[in-house]
C-alpha cells in the first residue's frame, strides 16, 4: 500500500540530506492532501481575503466581536498571540461567509463541493465556531521553523494568510493527528526543502504524511499528545471530550516540553526514519537548533517506543 507503518526503521548506510529527502517522498505512499483517504480528506481553504473583504474589519475591539486572525496571531502550540491585526462582527461576518459556503459549494473545486445539504444549510455548522487547524501561508525555509500551524480556538475569523483545514465534524481524532504530524519537527524539515516563500495549497498538498492503520498505537499516541497540547482551556471542552484527553492537561513548560519530544519521535518512527535520520534532521535543520526539542529527549523517547 505504501503506507509508512511503526517499526519500518533501515539500519546501514547512513542518508544524506538529499537522500533523507527523496525517502520521504517514496516511502510515505500519502500526501498531505489524500492524508485521511480512508476517513476524511482534510481541504486547506481560504476564510477570508485580508484586501477584498477588509471592508468588514474594524481595527476598532468591541465586546460582541470576534478578532479576525493572520498568521502571526497564533504559533505552535500556542492558539493566541495577542497579535490581532483587526476585529469583526460575528453577525455580519457569519452571514457573508455562510453566502459564500453556499455559493462555493455549487463549484466542483470548492471543498464544500458535495457536503451535506444539510450541514450545507445551517450556518451554525460554519467552520468558524469550532476549533480548527490553521497554518501560516506566509513563511520561508530561511527561519527557525517552516511549518506553523495550529489549532485555532472557536469564535475567530481567518484571513488568506493562514488558510484552515475543512474536517467533517466528528473527525476530531483524525484532526489532532494531522496537527500532530503537521507540528513535528520531522514534518517540517521535509517543509523546508520545498517551501520558498509561500506555504501554498500545492505545495501543502504534496507533503507526504504517514498513514498508518486506525488502530496502529503510535497513531493513537499522536492524536493523545496533539489533543492534549492543543486543548490550552475550556474553549476546546468539546473537541478534547471527543478526541478522549482533559483540557488544560499540561501544567509544566517542562511537561509540555517532553510532550513535544515524544510527539517528534512518534512521528520519526511512524516515517520509518531511524536514529541517524533524525541526527541528519538536527543537522541539517537550520543554522541554529536551539529552538528544537533536545535531540537527546527526542532519542530517548524514539527508544522507548520501538
Amino acid at each position: 500500500s505504501g503506507q509508512v507503518r511503526s517499526g519500518q526503521v533501515r539500519s546501514g548506510q547512513v542518508r544524506s540530506g538529499q537522500g533523507l529527502q527523496l525517502y520521504y517522498s517514496t516511502s510515505s505512499g500519502r500526501t498531505a492532501r489524500d492524508a485521511g483517504q480512508e476517513f476524511v480528506c482534510p481541504r486547506p481553504i481560504r476564510e477570508l481575503d485580508a484586501t477584498s473583504d477588509k471592508y468588514l474589519f474594524s481595527k476598532m475591539k468591541q465586546e460582541t466581536y470576534w478578532p479576525v486572525y493572520g498568521g502571526r496571531s497564533f504559533n505552535l502550540w500556542m492558539p493566541d498571540t495577542e497579535n490581532h491585526p483587526f476585529w469583526a462582527d460575528p453577525q455580519v461576518l457569519i452571514s457573508h461567509l455562510q453566502n459564500k459556503r453556499l455559493r462555493q459549494s455549487r463549484t466542483s473545486s470548492s471543498a464544500f463541493y458535495g457536503t451535506d445539504p444539510e450541514w450545507l444549510a445551517d450556518p451554525n455548522t460554519l467552520p468558524c465556531f469550532y476549533p480548527r487547524i490553521a497554518f501560516r501561508n506566509i513563511t520561508s525555509s530561511d527561519v527557525p521553523r517552516t511549518t506553523i500551524a495550529c489549532l485555532v480556538p472557536p469564535k475567530v475569523f481567518i484571513t488568506n494568510a493562514a488558510p484552515y483545514l475543512l474536517f467533517p465534524q466528528g473527525y476530531s481524532e483524525e484532526e489532532a493527528y494531522i496537527l500532530g504530524v503537521l507540528s513535528s519537527v520531522p514534518f517540517d524539515w521535509y517543509a523546508r526543502r520545498v517551501v520558498e516563500l509561500n506555504f501554498n495549497f500545492h505545495i501543502f498538498n504534496s507533503c507526504p504524511v504517514p498513514r498508518p492503520s486506525e488502530d496502529d498505537p503510535l497513531r493513537n499516541r499522536v492524536i493523545h499528545i496533539a489533543g492534549r497540547l492543543a486543548a490550552v482551556d475550556d474553549r476546546y471542552g468539546n473537541w478534547a471530550e471527543q478526541v478522549g484527553v482533559e483540557v488544560a492537561s499540561v501544567k509544566t513548560e517542562k511537561e509540555k516540553a517532553d510532550l513535544i519530544a515524544e510527539l517528534d519521535a512518534t512521528v520519526a518512527l511512524l516515517y520509518g526514519l531511524d536514529e541517524s535520520d533524525i541526527q541528519v534532521i538536527y543537522d541539517t535543520f537550520y543554522k541554529t537548533i536551539d529552538h528544537l526539542p533536545d535531540i537527546n529527549a527526542v532519542l530517548g523517547h524514539y527508544r522507548n517506543l520501538q
